[in-house]
């Protein structure tokens, strides 16, 4: 019996990883400054009419830039297409593609990530201005439920992701950086979203300080955080952040 169980759930996993390409859509976005962004859309499985849903815009991280509409599924995308998720949580979820040039919320990478090395330019970078252009034109569409926006990013993603909620904090709801980075002074003008913070400790990539000193900064301005630090853990925190009990039910119970 328990090697049937075990033959079902691979192959289960087997179905589930050949249909993530078809599940999301695959579109481009043209901006209205003319540029083009490749990006993956999921739907809930049934608009109801009338009825409104959930968005999240999920920011992957440096290894899935690239031109192939593709590569930026490769890490969180299997947690919205779980059969019961999908059920439980019906939503609208963005998988937009930075180009393999870009970099999200800066105009390059950055030379330290260190908190204090992270100034916000002025002006956003050309993809990440179309990801918040890509995202208002959701935000217009009647299905959307405007309560309910949230954002998740991981290393480059979870870069962009305090970028984006620091700019826009209206927009937000909620907000999950995994093993990222930002200039710390920047998250008072967050301190209205609600923050689950995830890093491994002995990250050699991007240091634990940056989320360290972000939790500390959100503390201070009185937000809604909590930070989860996983002991040992090098870079990949996501897989154990993905993974931790509550993760899709703490997102989505988030309300503005």
């Amino acid at each position: 019996m328990k090697r049937i169980s075990l033959l079902l759930t691979l192959i289960m996993l087997t179905i589930s990883g050949i249909t993530a390409q078809e599940a999301y859509e695959r579109k481009v976005f043209v901006s209205p400054s003319g540029d083009s962004l490749n990006y993956r859309l999921l739907r809930p499985e049934q608009i109801k009419k009338g009825e409104k849903y959930p968005l999240v815009l999920f920011l992957h991280g440096a290894g899935e830039r690239g031109s192939d509409n593709q590569k930026q599924l490769t890490h969180g995308s299997q947690m919205f297409l779980n059969p019961v998720n999908r059920e439980k949580y019906p939503a609208f979820v963005l998988f937009p593609q930075c180009p393999e040039d870009g970099y999200w919320a800066y105009s390059q990478r950055p030379a330290s990530f260190t908190p204090a090395g992270m100034q916000a330019e002025k002006v956003m970078p050309k993809a990440f201005q179309s990801v918040k252009a890509l995202l208002d034109s959701y935000l217009a569409m009647p299905e959307v439920d405007k309560s309910r926006i949230y954002i998740v990013g991981l290393s480059m993603g979870a870069m962009g992701t305090f970028d984006m909620v620091a700019r826009y904090p209206e927009i937000f709801a909620a907000a999950i950086p995994i093993c990222g980075v930002v200039d710390p002074s920047r998250l008072a003008a967050a301190k209205d979203v609600k923050f689950r913070i995830f890093h491994g400790d002995n990250d050699d990539i991007v240091p634990v300080e940056g989320s360290r000193a972000a939790y500390k900064a959100l503390r201070a301005a009185g937000a809604d955080v909590e930070y989860i630090e996983f002991p040992g853990c090098n870079h990949g925190s996501w897989n154990p952040a993905f993974n931790y009990p509550g993760f899709m039910d703490w997102l989505f119970s988030q309300h503005r």
